[in-house]
Parts: C-alpha cells; sequence; structure tokens
C-alpha cells in the first residue's frame, strides 16, 4: 500500500508540473527551480515535513523534496553553527543525492558512449 500512495502522490505531483509545462510559457528549468523553491518554502513554513511523512518517497523524490533537504540542512546548520551554517547546511544534506547522481550518471555515459548533438 506504501508503494501505491507514493505512486499516485508522486504522480500528482509530476501530472501538476506537466500542466504547468504544457499550459504557461515557463521553461523546464524555470519550472524545475520553481519546485525547489517550492520545496523550500514549504518546508520553511512547516507544511512540507507532514506532507513528507504522509507521502513519504511520493514527497520526498521531486524536486521539492531536494528543496526541502536543502531547507532542512541550512536550518539544522544555522541551529547548530549560526551565521556560517547558512553556506554549508545544503551543501551537508544534499550531498550524498548530488554525489550519487553525478557518479552513476557518469558510469552510464562510458556504458552508453553519449554522442553529442550536431
Amino acid at each position: 500500500m506504501e508503494y501505491l500512495k507514493a505512486f499516485i502522490i508522486g504522480g500528482v505531483i509530476c501530472m501538476l508540473v506537466q500542466i504547468l509545462m504544457d499550459h504557461t510559457k515557463l521553461m523546464p528549468g524555470r519550472i524545475m527551480v520553481l519546485l525547489v523553491c517550492s520545496g523550500v518554502v514549504l518546508g520553511a513554513v512547516g507544511v512540507y515535513e507532514p506532507f513528507l511523512k504522509f507521502a513519504e518517497c511520493g514527497a520526498s523524490v521531486p524536486l521539492s523534496g531536494f528543496g526541502y533537504n536543502l531547507w532542512k540542512g541550512v536550518k539544522e546548520a544555522v541551529d547548530s553553527d549560526g551565521f556560517i551554517g547558512l553556506f554549508r547546511g545544503g551543501f551537508k544534506m544534499a550531498a550524498v543525492g548530488t554525489s550519487a547522481a553525478l557518479i552513476f550518471s557518469y558510469i552510464i555515459s562510458l556504458i552508453f558512449k553519449p554522442k553529442m548533438p550536431k
């Protein structure tokens, strides 16, 4: 049942983003930034954490979950280290996911030999 809930909630988030892409003139990069920033804002006002507990992977995998993760890292670092935590908190919380994405994409590029478009 957890998988079904995560699939439905993650699918609804993706559906809303697709509607946004189809019916606005926003470029995909701006929509991605909007998702990350919405995760930060919703985390800051205390809405994203209860949503994350309910939806689990359906809310943590989309880019809004990445934004929430960045905010959570900054909040914890500022609470423990003061002002300097503002600069290192997000890197600390997102380092594993970002590193994994870079490492696995590099490995896949070695396996499949991507070609640059002409």
